[in-house]
């Protein structure tokens, strides 16, 4: 399948500050989980999004629109939530409150993509947010990430119990890999599925 055709169009600290479109999902997860390289994978370019090593480098909403003419459809890139190096408590409950305020308000959001690391599995802040997703009534799907960095004897066990982590069953996740590409293809059609105005 194509790439999906992405491009920046603007951060802001308030989502009342971007432009309206017909649709878009939202990707969130835990600082360092692979937000910026999923979406650098799903347009297959490597510096689209932002991507560090150190954790909690994204700190505002980050938009992204499929190239059309008008835009209307976009994937936005939420900070992470958890440890952020530099950060002080106060700009970190700032995030927070950022990011529930574009979650609960934004009229254009169809579906939250949860990332989740695949290594580690559903941490506390991970069920957390779903949790309060599931209490929002807010449409969510779960992607694990780093599929390739489990070992191939453990994987079963682990698509099982990071599953049942996250109150799902296995066939309920969708597990990606950003190095050897498993999965991008499938995560680039669904993508296409929810941003539809017939889906």
């Amino acid at each position: 399948m194509r790439p999906l055709d992405l491009k920046f169009v603007q951060s802001a600290t308030d989502h009342r500050g971007l432009p309206e479109l017909d649709a878009e999902i939202a990707i969130v997860g835990r600082s360092n989980v692979g937000k910026s390289t999923l979406i650098n994978m799903l347009a297959n370019r490597k510096r689209l999004a932002h991507t560090s090593k150190t954790p909690g480098r994204t700190q505002l909403l980050n938009l992204f629109v499929l190239d059309e003419d008008p835009p209307r459809r976009g994937v936005m890139d939420l900070p992470g939530y958890g440890y952020a190096a530099g950060a002080s408590k106060r700009a970190q409950a700032s995030w927070q409150q950022m990011i529930e305020s574009y979650l609960l308000e934004r009229e254009s959001l169809v579906v939250v993509v949860v990332l989740v690391d695949g290594l580690v599995g559903p941490t506390a802040l991970d069920t957390n947010m779903l949790n309060w997703l599931r209490a929002s009534s807010l449409s969510h799907v779960v992607v694990a990430t780093k599929h390739d960095k489990v070992k191939a004897s453990k994987r079963q066990k682990r698509k099982k119990e990071l599953a049942e982590g996250c109150g799902l069953e296995p066939n309920d996740v969708l597990w990606v890999s950003a190095s050897s590409g498993l999965n991008i293809d499938t995560l680039r059609r669904r993508v296409l599925e929810w941003l539809s105005p017939n889906a």
